[in-house]
């Protein structure tokens, strides 16, 4: 496992815990700073702004992912719907079609905004270093 790919799952682990941005970027800052030297936090950082995407419906699925799915989950649940009652097997594929978009867009989102986090602890880091208090 790479160290990019180890600090994200740290980043997503971090956004599973019910805090403020600053909150999740303060314990971050401290197991990056702990466990990855100056030199491969710089290579990291370089790699996540090369990997983000800049369009604007990344920065929508990033910002409001469950927004975005959410027509997809309609989709799933309407065609349970129809399929259970009106046993039409095929409005059930509508139903497995939406699930799965729904599903993809939200883990995408949830990446995206890992990376996010990611980068904005690698700045935090890099700031604190020009500018200790």
């Amino acid at each position: 496992m790479s160290q990019l790919e180890r600090l994200l799952l740290m980043a997503e682990d971090e956004l599973t815990q019910y805090s403020t941005d600053a909150r999740k970027i303060e314990k971050l800052r401290r197991k990056i700073g702990i466990s990855v030297p100056r030199r491969e936090q710089q290579e990291v950082k370089e790699a996540l702004l090369a990997q983000m995407p800049e369009d604007q419906l990344s920065k929508m699925v990033e910002e409001q992912r469950q927004t975005v799915a959410l027509p997809f989950w309609g989709i799933a649940g309407l065609g349970l719907l129809l399929g259970i009652a009106m046993l039409q097997p095929l409005d059930l594929i509508a139903t497995v079609i939406g699930g799965i978009a729904a599903i993809r867009i939200q883990r995408w989102g949830w990446q995206l905004q890992a990376k996010r986090l990611l980068l904005n602890t690698l700045e935090d880091i890099e700031q604190k270093m020009q500018n200790p208090q």
